[in-house]
């Protein structure tokens, strides 16, 4: 059972449900090592329009949908996206719009994105060691990401990184002097310049089990080890998990998104969107609506979306993906067909 109330959509759980990812392509022009498979191919159907992607925002938004991600794949790499951004602010209730990206196309596309009235950008980044991120993403584009952070910063949009520290789950490797050199260079971005580095744990969605990841709660210890005065940021910055720490004499902050040993689910306040139109209330499971064959009824739409909520666990359950018993509903898709 889900409750709306006024402005509020409410799931069985009690969770305020106001943020919806929208992927508007499963298309990138990168091949990250974790979120897309060796010899991976792109699916043949088109995506929705954006036309119909605006249709279910403003169902959405009627439903109590307050804050927008656009996510792809690659946002940037789809005709328009600026432009349909702009469209999606004029839609009355939407509080912000904001953009993961991974930069390669942002520096080109800043002023059109700040023009449409974009609040915010997150762009991946999970190294600045130039060859460390060509082995991941398969190309050579640490240059053009970190002109596309700088630009960011300096027309005043708000920047954050996303970083996922890949191959470290054990003390002795992240102490490596690779690795925490690393994940140090990262967090140092924050001393200078004014945004977020955030350390995503790696789940095990898709392609996504067969890397181990570093566990946030030790990179933490680590982070305080190294500086003097670490303390926890109570300041909201933004409608996402993340949980953020200042660090004296930075004029950044580092923060945490811990999927894994954080275990945010109690306070998840989000809902999903693929590229076709497949509404999912958990990142973990396999289980959600289709929203196309309702496209031609704004209420069926709305329906669908309470149908999605109503689904909501409370939890996910990436800890028991290896039991006998879970895998027939776990997500099995590659991070790219479901939205970053």
């Amino acid at each position: 059972m889900i409750i709306i109330t006024g402005d509020l959509m409410i799931d069985q759980y009690g969770r305020t449900i106001d943020y919806m990812r929208v992927s508007i392509t499963n298309r990138c022009n990168l091949r990250c090592i974790y979120c897309m498979p060796p010899g991976f191919s792109f699916p043949a159907g088109d995506p929705l329009s954006y036309q119909e992607i605006l249709r279910i925002c403003e169902a959405a938004v009627e439903c109590g949908i307050r804050f927008i991600k656009i996510t792809g794949g690659e946002p940037l790499l789809r005709d328009g996206c600026p432009a349909f951004i702009a469209r999606l602010k004029k839609i009355a209730g939407i509080e912000k719009v904001t953009i993961t990206t991974n930069g390669v196309l942002l520096t080109k596309h800043l002023d059109a994105l700040l023009d449409a009235g974009l609040d915010g950008v997150n762009i991946s980044l999970d190294s600045l060691d130039r060859e460390r991120l060509k082995g991941i993403t398969s190309f050579d584009v640490l240059e053009s990401v970190m002109e596309a952070v700088y630009e960011s910063v300096k027309q005043h949009i708000n920047v954050k990184i996303n970083a996922v520290l890949t191959g470290a789950d054990q003390e002795r490797v992240l102490l490596t002097p690779g690795m925490r050199r690393e994940w140090k260079e990262l967090v140092e971005l924050a001393r200078h310049v004014p945004l977020g580095v955030r350390f995503i744990e790696m789940m095990p969605i898709g392609y996504g089990r067969s890397f181990t990841g570093s566990g946030n709660d030790m990179l933490l210890d680590y982070l305080k080890a190294e500086y003097a005065g670490v303390e926890r940021d109570e300041q909201r910055h933004g409608q996402g998990p993340a949980v953020y720490y200042t660090i004296p004499g930075f004029k950044g902050t580092v923060g945490f998104i811990s999927a894994m040993s954080g275990r945010f689910c109690a306070v998840c306040n989000r809902i999903r969107l693929t590229a076709d139109g497949f509404l999912k209330p958990c990142l973990c499971y396999k289980e959600g609506i289709d929203l196309k064959p309702m496209l031609q009824q704004d209420e069926e739409i709305k329906r669908g979306i309470e149908q999605a909520i109503a689904m909501k666990p409370y939890s996910h359950c990436f800890d028991r993906v290896q039991d006998a018993e879970e895998p027939h509903v776990l997500e099995q898709d590659p991070m790219i067909a479901i939205g970053g």
